[in-house]
């Protein structure tokens, strides 16, 4: 039985039990946490967000499955510039709609007609793999330079249409990548300079947004978290803010918890399922638990840490970085908004939170990192196979 599944579930398995608990966790506390949009939006039943998680996490786990044990790993290398180049076209593409008013709402999602998906997930993905193909390729100071120069570009490109529908996403990937960069030997006096320019274009945008009123409504948005996470949100003197529900859930919550189910506050929370769900985890199951959760985040960054210093391969390695990184910087985000540690801002809790297509994106991240995994195993246990020497040619020890 242990073969079989070893045959199936290929790669670390410290992740893949990591992905198992986390799954776990996800179906109890959706089921508990979308009780009141049921109510608003499912005519009441409580098992339609149920279904919708367990059969999109099946088709997460089906894709991490087809990845490992189909595609080869210098596949993603491949196609790495052509998603770039077709995620570059996407969020051009719905910024654009935005700008026409063709699409309601922050303009994150785009709708396809057959699908509808966040353009800046796919972004995330094919940007870290193609920072970790130039990053891979690197070998000389000048070939350093060179690598910095066409990152940052495309970084640049990619973030700043990010940043016209959602700054916290924009901000997640540049930091990735800039820590990509790092971890890749880039001069620091290029990184410090990048970092410069990003924090003078925050300074810029709280100024505009207070000299100018009609500026962009995004100006206006991160003005005003920034506003709120600095001298306080007005309306917190009222407590209805989802800042003062999450607080209040981990309040009442405890050490222990009220139990699976006995949530009060995801029945007032606009985002209890999505970027506050880690408040309903403490409220639900304690703070105890709350740091377990935390917990296996590291342990799946830990792992990642594992799998870069065994890959054989640089692409490989820096793939690995990448998307561990991208996906653990998530996690911090989700919790540190949940106890109001950081600004609010929307970012959900990986392969924890209700997602559609978000969690698809996400599965083929862990995809990527156990296909990495895996092919690392297979390449070590070739090297440890012993070189068979041929016996000598018959017909020339008889001339001798």
């Amino acid at each position: 039985m242990d073969f079989v599944i070893g045959k199936i579930f290929k790669g670390d398995r410290v992740i893949w039990i990591v992905l198992m608990l986390l799954s776990l966790l996800s179906l109890l506390i959706v089921y508990s946490s979308t009780g009141a949009l049921a109510y608003r939006v499912a005519s009441g039943n409580t098992m339609h967000y149920l279904i919708r998680q367990i059969f999109f996490l099946g088709l997460g786990f089906g894709i991490i499955l087809l990845m490992v044990n189909v595609f080869p790993v210098k596949i993603y290398s491949i196609v790495a510039n052509y998603l770039l180049y077709l995620s570059i076209g996407l969020l051009a593409f719905a910024v654009a709609m935005k700008l026409a008013g063709m699409i309601s709402g922050s303009g994150r999602t785009l709708n396809l007609g057959i699908v509808t998906f966040q353009p800046a997930e796919l972004a995330k993905i094919s940007l870290i793999l193609y920072a970790a193909k130039i990053l891979g390729k690197q070998k000389t100071k000048s070939d350093l330079r060179q690598a910095f120069r066409r990152i940052i570009f495309f970084t640049v490109i990619v973030c700043g249409l990010i940043f016209v529908s959602d700054f916290s996403t924009s901000a997640l990937l540049f930091a990735t990548i800039m820590t990509m960069m790092f971890i890749g030997r880039i001069p620091i006096k290029y990184l410090l300079f990048v970092v410069a320019i990003g924090i003078a274009m925050i300074a810029l945008i709280y100024v505009v947004a207070n000299n100018f009123p009609n500026a962009p409504a995004r100006v206006h948005t991160i003005d005003g978290r920034i506003d709120r996470f600095i001298n306080g949100d007005p309306n917190s003197e009222k407590g209805i803010t989802q800042a003062d529900y999450a607080k209040l859930a981990i309040y009442s919550g405890g050490f222990l918890g009220k139990g699976p189910g006995q949530s009060d506050v995801s029945n007032y929370m606009a985002a209890a399922y999505n970027d506050f769900i880690f408040a309903i985890i403490v409220e639900e199951y304690g703070l105890f638990f709350g740091s377990a959760v935390i917990f296996l985040y590291l342990i799946f960054f830990y792992r990642g840490v594992v799998i870069v210093r065994r890959s054989t391969r640089t692409f490989p390695a820096f793939v690995v970085t990448g998307l561990t990184l991208v996906l653990v910087y998530q996690a911090m985000i989700n919790i540190g908004v949940s106890s109001g540690a950081l600004p609010v801002t929307g970012q959900p809790l990986p392969w924890v939170s209700l997602g559609g297509t978000s969690l698809l994106f996400t599965s083929i991240a862990f995809g990527c990192i156990l296909s990495v995994s895996h092919q690392t195993q297979v390449n070590r246990e070739i090297e440890k196979q012993p070189v068979q020497v041929n016996a000598p040619d018959e017909d020339y020890e008889m001339e001798k």
